[in-house]
């Protein structure tokens, strides 16, 4: 199979020229606030532009516009490693973040979702910047590639190949027949609920520009916030509001869109949401308990702190309402957990993701009968149905390469001089897209100070993390190399 290089190379120049006018969108924050940012947003993202449209036009009339597999997923991979190299050109050209390697380390961090920050002071960076670095969460958080699927019939090229390597989870829950309809309902929906959200936080006292940034962030699965002690700088009510949003955006798309529907009952038929839902549900409240009676805390204080924190861990989104490293050790090994059990397929949220954890608990329980029945033909179930052999052999594939990442990652992240404590925290953080760790990653501390080669190690598996793993892996085997 030979690779189509010029809609490969056309279709990530597009991808810059979205990415420029993202850019460029931030231009009425920087006037707004007046403070000297404008330039710095306005020369990346016309430089960004020029590139990309440069790219696109160059290659646009290719005569072959079928795209196949492989094309796909080198377009995921590249697409957004270009776009974060492009992406981090603000920071630098604004001074507010001088390094490279920090200002790309921050951009990944954004584009995959994770939240990791280098930023040791968020609230004296230009709002303008602060508002393209809460951006870049929001366009990773559905994916850029999704959007692109449903333009990109307009230029003559199917998209299917796309949406296969980007959208997360198993496999691509189609909402529609045709790939551009189910690319267009999950942009409404999330679109949708990020308005939504942004008027209930404003009804809570936050201005606009809090509010629209949290909003951005909290549906992504981000984390990014506008302050330095994040969520736990807002009111109860705002604390609700922003658990009930990162719970929605930790829930499948589809989910959300029989919601907007009126579907309810689809919703609850999902053998998915309901682990999810009595997962967060068990563990909220075993962090409640453990609190009431280790703090001098409130009830209601310690029922939201937990609720907050664990829906916070498990859709991966990194907001912190309490330092949770002061807790005690078995709440902190209970935040290790959530880190590797992640939200539903089809949501923004990273991790391993639960319909994983439930088709490999499935198949070991089944196991053990046919160890008693060898003979007996007996499929692992989920939603009513019969999994198929190869998609329970891809969970056990997965699961078993997140974790020999996750063992030498911490291996070689413990190697450049980091503790181990919080070795174990920045990759277990960085793989699952989820923003603090353990350590000295922790929830009131950031990635500022860590080795510059561990930068370029979380970084690489953020991209990991957010592309789930076999897109990024798959680059690097002969194979995929190969003409067939």
């Amino acid at each position: 199979m030979r690779f189509n290089f010029k809609i490969i190379v056309s279709i990530v120049g597009l991808l810059l020229i979205i990415n420029g006018l993202f850019m460029i969108l931030c231009l009425p924050f920087s006037i707004y606030f007046n403070e000297g940012d404008w330039k710095a947003l306005l020369v990346s993202g016309l430089l960004t532009y020029a590139v990309g449209f440069t790219t696109w036009f160059r290659y646009k009339d290719s005569k072959e516009k079928e795209l196949k597999k492989k094309d796909g997923y080198l377009i995921v991979t590249l697409g957004w490693v270009v776009m974060s190299a492009f992406g981090a050109l603000p920071f630098l050209f604004s001074g507010a973040i001088p390094n490279y390697t920090d200002a790309f380390f921050e951009t990944i961090s954004g584009f995959s979702t994770t939240g990791a920050s280098i930023l040791t002071d968020i609230e004296s960076v230009p709002k303008g910047i602060l508002f393209w670095r809460s951006l870049t969460q929001w366009i990773g958080g559905m994916g850029i590639i999704v959007l692109t699927v449903a333009i990109l019939p307009l230029l003559g090229i199917g998209g299917m190949q796309l949406f296969v390597a980007e959208a997360p989870g198993i496999s691509p829950d189609k909402l529609k027949p045709r790939i551009q309809a189910t690319a267009k309902r999950l942009w409404y929906v999330y679109v949708s609920l990020t308005i939504l959200e942004t008027v209930l936080l404003m009804l809570g006292g936050m201005s606009f520009y809090d509010a629209i940034n949290h909003s951005l962030t909290t549906m992504a699965t981000g984390g990014f916030s506008t302050k330095n002690s994040s969520a736990a700088e807002f009111s109860p009510y705002i604390q609700y509001v922003l658990i009930f949003f990162m719970f929605m955006a930790g829930t499948s798309f589809t989910l959300n869109y029989f919601l907007f529907k009126g579907k309810l009952r689809n919703i609850w038929k999902n053998e998915e949401f309901r682990y999810y839902g009595v997962i967060t549900l068990v563990f909220s409240a075993l962090a409640a308990i453990t609190l009431y009676f280790t703090t001098d805390k409130g009830t209601e204080e310690v029922i939201r702190e937990a609720l907050f924190q664990v829906v916070s861990v498990i859709t991966t989104t990194g907001y912190a309402s309490a330092d949770y490293l002061q807790w005690s050790p078995f709440l902190i090994f209970m935040i290790l957990i959530l880190m590797f059990i992640g939200g539903s397929a089809g949501s923004t949220s990273g991790g391993v993701k639960i319909v994983r954890h439930v088709i490999l608990l499935k198949n070991s329980l089944l196991e053990l009968k046919r160890q008693l029945h060898p003979s007996a033909i007996l499929p692992v179930r989920f939603n009513g149905k019969a999994v198929a052999q190869n998609i329970t052999y891809h969970v056990l594939a997965f699961i078993f390469i997140y974790l020999s990442i996750f063992a030498i990652g911490t291996f070689v992240i413990a190697a450049t001089g980091m503790d181990f404590e919080s070795s174990i925290g920045a990759v277990a953080t960085s793989l699952g897209n989820i923003g603090p760790g353990l350590g000295t990653v922790g929830p009131v501390s950031n990635f500022a100070d860590i080795p510059m080669v561990s930068k370029w190690i979380l970084a690489f598996l953020m991209l990991l993390g957010r592309l789930e793993l076999f897109t990024v892996l798959m680059l690097f085997t002969p194979f995929f190399w190969k003409k067939v």
